[in-house]
């Protein structure tokens, strides 16, 4: 993995200096578009509406519409704005795990200490793991200020983005205001449901299907010319016509019987090695 840059972790009067790396890659395979007549590829320009001309990003000011009028905002403006430490990731409290919410949750980022601080970073790890706790920061990466968790993973410290509160919608919908009745035969066979799904989450055990088609789709235009028929490459199975509304007792008898009557699902060989964070 490459580092995206480097910042110290502040907590009282420790500091603990580390790379940032991203913990994430997208797996989605790159897809452009192209004129369907002769294949050309379809570019987009930051063309001037005014004067027509295509205007080099380094030309390029921001601009907010109220309404009728526009105020601009060049790069001095925007320098002059207050913003989190660029060096810091700034620790403001530590909470409580399960008061920070996965809603919350943006980007993540394995962090990974400079020679000489793995005593704070280990001491920090340890210390969020006794007391169950999650610290909270602020930073500044990419030109935006964040807010961010910052926990453990495996061996490792994770930095996670948030969303700011002002940010997330309320979920509040008027057809939730009016109770349904749940019957307690319904009740007992919706647990039974949950009890035969009931496993240890295991991400490996789960493929994008679709990704794996495009990708096989790709390779088969490749090698037979560009002349293939989509169903010969994926052979989807029928989908049900219309959308037929069955009753919720049968649905979860049919979901029961049927998770019990599969063979049961080989949990895999477990690694005495431990993945390394690096």
């Amino acid at each position: 993995m490459r580092a995206i840059g480097k910042r110290s972790i502040a907590f009282g009067l420790v500091n603990v200096p580390v790379k940032i790396y991203t913990a994430t890659q997208d797996h989605d395979i790159a897809l452009h578009q192209v004129h369907d007549k002769d294949g050309g590829r379809i570019r987009y320009q930051r063309r001037c509406e005014i004067c027509g001309k295509v205007i080099p990003y380094e030309h390029i000011d921001r601009a907010y519409d109220a309404g009728d009028r526009r105020v601009v905002l060049d790069e001095e403006d925007l320098e002059a704005l207050p913003e989190a430490s660029r060096d810091e990731i700034e620790v403001v409290e530590f909470v409580p795990s399960e008061q920070v919410d996965p809603i919350t949750f943006e980007r993540s980022y394995y962090l990974e200490p400079e020679k000489g601080a793995v005593k704070a970073y280990v001491l920090l790890r340890k210390t969020l793991l006794r007391t169950e706790r999650t610290a909270i920061v602020q930073f500044a990466l990419r030109n935006k200020t964040h807010l961010g968790a910052l926990r453990v993973y495996e061996d490792a410290l994770v930095l996670q983005s948030l969303l700011w509160g002002d940010e997330l919608r309320e979920a509040k919908f008027p057809v939730l205001d009016s109770k349904a009745r749940i019957s307690a035969k319904e009740q007992e066979l919706a647990d039974a449901l949950v009890k035969s799904l009931e496993s240890d989450f295991r991400p490996a055990d789960y493929r994008d299907e679709y990704q794996e088609q495009l990708r096989e789709l790709i390779e088969a235009k490749l090698e037979r010319g560009d002349a293939v028929d989509v169903e010969d490459v994926i052979d989807a199975p029928a989908r049900p016509e219309g959308g037929e509304v069955i009753d919720l007792m049968e649905a979860l008898k049919r979901s029961v019987d049927r998770k019990r009557s599969a063979p049961k699902r080989k949990a895999p060989a477990k690694s005495t090695k431990r993945a390394k964070s690096s």
